[in-house]
């Protein structure tokens, strides 16, 4: 049975900066854990950031995550990235269903880095990493192409 690597806040699990999550309310999601196919994730929490936390954002002409106090929290972004491809290498994972516009795990967009809600396309430093190793990166926003994947399996 193909897994598949999902951000925990997609799961109702509340590890966003806020607290909050941001639970994806598709039957799929529901039938896939009851299946054991999905192995959950948060990486700015696996790379040591506490929950609540400072807003942060990515700025990809700089490469680095910054929270919006100014503080550059990229080192911990990049620690969750790499256990994340931990995880995916652990169990032979080729596709990734991550939080769109997050500084990890936006797959197409990520905020711009200058806290203004500008969005820019790109990938957040979590998604980059899984892709440069061959994994698919997935959001929210293309759930649909992950389920034909799935059932093409």
């Amino acid at each position: 049975m193909e897994k598949i690597l999902i951000s925990s806040c997609l799961l109702g699990q509340p590890v966003r900066y806020d607290g909050q999550s941001k639970p994806l309310a598709q039957n799929i999601i529901q039938t896939w854990q009851q299946q054991g196919r999905l192995v959950n994730i948060c990486p700015e929490v696996a790379g040591g950031l506490s929950v609540p936390r400072a807003p942060a954002e990515y700025n990809p002409t700089s490469q680095k995550v910054k929270t919006c106090d100014g503080e550059d929290v990229t080192q911990a972004f990049i620690e969750g990235a790499h256990r994340a491809l931990t995880l995916c290498l652990k169990h032979g994972i080729r596709y990734a269903l991550l939080k769109e516009s997050s500084p990890s795990c936006g797959s197409n967009l990520v905020y711009d880095g200058s806290f203004s809600q500008r969005k820019v396309a790109g990938m957040g430093i979590t998604a980059k990493l899984l892709s440069d190793n061959g994994i698919q990166v997935f959001s929210e926003e293309t759930l649909d192409q992950l389920i034909s994947l799935i059932k093409r399996e």
